[in-house]
């Protein structure tokens, strides 16, 4: 059996797969409070050892591999950088707060599973605590590829109501990004997008299905690799936020055109996975991935 192991050096926690790391969960980040600092995923590597994943884009340095990030929580800003305001655009504030490690409440180490879960706080740039958060994550293998479970329940301790949204709820069409957001390696743009019965790029921005998938080549190699994200969370089946020019982006963004008020006291749970395998696995194949993504979640 391939083995899975998870190391803590203090910062991040590091996932290898038979000696070879598949994931680097950093929980404390180093960010600028400009870049909202939040536990974040980079790098992420496919079984065969390829990278999909990018930090610190020069376009957006705000972007983190894979991350769970929203840009429009009331007044505040969990995204980083900008943010967008009906009938202003875009305007920096002094509004970008921060996700807080506050400790671990569990690890998981089994043989063909490992994992983490972890207390978070939400804090504003000004220094208020608005929400707590309960998040945990599991890594599983699979003959072709490996699949990570996320999952967050994150309650608001705000002493008024807190709206979720994005920039398409204030007014800027197709921009309701926000949620687990992943941005990929610069080589994958122009990739292959896939969704149930669909594939083609950026024209499925905003469609609604239970998974999505992209499909990137790499440099040098030429090889390519492919991701899929799959949305468990509660309610019909999210709309993507997708881009596949001028970059390679895949977020389910259960905010993208609706707003989401919650009350102190109130929580919200999201729950996704996401498959990480090596090669363009076609139309069929990829919705073979999509059930490794079904077993994730399912605890297989």
């Amino acid at each position: 059996m391939s083995e899975l192991r998870l190391t803590d050096d203090g910062t991040s926690l590091r996932v290898a797969h038979d000696g070879g790391e598949l994931l680097r969960y950093v929980y404390r980040p180093d960010d600028a409070q400009l870049e909202s600092p939040r536990p974040y995923f980079h790098p992420l590597r496919t079984l065969g050892g390829r990278i999909v994943s990018l930090y610190r884009p020069h376009d957006h340095v705000w972007h983190k591999g894979l991350a769970l990030s929203l840009p429009n929580v009331g007044s505040e800003n969990f995204w980083g950088g900008t943010t967008y305001r009906r009938g202003i655009g875009y305007r920096q504030y002094d509004n970008d707060g921060s996700m807080r490690h506050r400790g671990f409440t569990g690890h998981t180490h089994e043989p063909g599973r490992v994992g983490a879960s972890h207390r978070l706080d939400w804090v504003t740039q000004a220094g208020a605590t608005w929400f707590t958060e309960e998040r945990s994550f599991i890594v599983t293998t699979a003959p072709e590829a490996w699949a990570l479970r996320f999952e967050t329940t994150f309650t608001s301790v705000a002493e008024e109501p807190v709206v979720i949204g994005s920039p398409t709820t204030e007014g800027r069409d197709n921009a309701g990004y926000g949620g687990l957001f992943w941005r990929g390696p610069r080589s994958f743009t122009d990739g292959v997008v896939r969704v149930p019965g669909r594939t083609g790029g950026d024209e499925l921005m905003g469609v609604r299905a239970p998974w999505m998938a992209y499909t990137g080549r790499h440099d040098e190699t030429g090889g390519a690799s492919t991701l899929l994200f799959a949305d468990d969370s509660p309610g019909t089946p999210v709309r993507w936020f997708v881009r596949a020019n001028p970059f390679a982006a895949v977020c389910p963004a259960p905010f993208f055109d609706t707003e989401f008020p919650i009350a102190p006291g109130e929580s919200l749970s999201l729950r996704y996975a996401v498959v990480i395998a090596d090669g363009d696995h076609g139309d069929e194949g990829t919705a073979a991935l999509a059930g490794i993504a079904t077993g994730a979640l399912a605890g297989r």
